[in-house]
């Protein structure tokens, strides 16, 4: 092959993996917020309760879909609108005087859309319950306590969105995949990362340890930019911890990434009775949705490696489109965070 030839498939291997970067910029600070139109109900009185509605942006344009109350229900004040980058939330105020049990709330034009809408709804007493609601049956009826089976459908399939619109976990994974060389260090590495984060997402769901958002989103981007550094290092002959036992440094990031995962879990809400089943279910969406984005990329990789023989190199040019990424993402989350 000739060196015309080699620079040539390098630059493909590079633009396959920079395409995926490319995606994840414009989520830019909030590169795992990629979300389902989402209904918040929150009671505040015996008979009022206050609403907030968020649906996505796309093109400029909100999702053209519109909240419907049973007769039982009235709206007494709003609504009122803030436009957001990637969405508009609405805030009202409606009033049902025999209480929310069993009203049927219906998503008008839902049917007509590929989204799904989350609804939480927190009762007076505490209660929580969390539905995932799709455009094949766009109405919900509240109800006074989610099954066990609605639970577990809810947070796995929640756990395995939040993952593989996780743009920033998933680039992490990534660069572990480019610094391992043997299935048996990958199967290792991978492993200590799934381990250390199910431990901290399990804590600080919990309450048993907390760290502020932004420090920790911050850290996140951190993470990948220095893996992507040691993938340089690596191609370049050096040694290091992260690359002599890349396990270690995928046990202690992943400490940090299952922060991240909580902060989504927290948003969620999770039902007052069955937090055991709701955390474990959404640990194991995430862990099949980062086992879905692994065997793609080996897939990937077998597929190119079949046609073409890509030179080492290629891994070096995918390692600094990676850290520009993540370099990209730390400053701006610096700036959302301390300005």
């Amino acid at each position: 092959m000739s060196r015309a030839v080699r620079m040539g498939v390098a630059a493909r291997g590079f633009l396959l993996v920079f395409a995926f970067l490319i995606l994840a910029v414009p989520f830019g600070a909030s590169a795992h917020e990629v979300r389902p139109a989402y209904l918040q109900i929150d009671q505040v009185g015996p008979a009022r309760f206050n609403v907030l509605w968020r649906t996505p942006m796309l093109s400029g344009m909100r999702l053209p879909v519109i909240l419907r109350y049973s007769d039982g229900i009235k709206v007494v004040a709003g609504p009122s609108e803030k436009q957001l980058p990637d969405s508009l939330v609405e805030r009202s105020i409606i009033d049902a005087p025999e209480g929310l049990i069993g009203e049927r709330i219906t998503f008008f034009g839902l049917q007509a859309s590929i989204t799904d809408v989350l609804v939480r709804v927190k009762l007076q007493d505490g209660t929580v319950t969390t539905t995932l609601v799709r455009p094949s049956e766009p109405w919900i009826e509240v109800q006074a306590k989610e099954s066990s089976f609605q639970v577990i459908k809810v947070f796995l399939v929640e756990g395995i969105e939040h993952i593989l619109f996780g743009f920033d976990h998933l680039l992490f994974v990534l660069a572990l995949m480019l610094i391992v060389r043997s299935t048996r260090t990958l199967l290792l590495t991978i492993t200590a990362f799934t381990v250390a984060h199910s431990i901290t997402l399990t804590f600080a769901t919990l309450g048993w340890v907390t760290l502020p958002s932004g420090p920790v989103e911050i850290m996140i981007a951190l993470s990948i930019a220095l893996v992507a550094a040691e993938i340089v290092a690596k191609e370049r002959g050096k040694t290091s911890l992260a690359i002599s036992a890349p396990w270690i440094v995928a046990f202690a990031f992943g400490l940090l990434h299952g922060f991240g995962f909580a902060g989504a879990l927290k948003n969620l809400g999770l039902p007052q009775g069955d937090i055991p089943l709701a955390l474990l279910c959404f640990n194991v969406g995430v862990e099949i949705g980062q086992l879905m984005f692994i065997a793609l990329i080996l897939a990937m990789a077998a597929l190119i490696r079949r046609f073409v023989k890509v030179p080492r190199r290629a891994l070096e040019f995918s390692a600094y489109g990676i850290g520009i990424v993540a370099a990209f993402w730390t400053v701006e989350r610096l700036h959302s965070t301390f300005a």
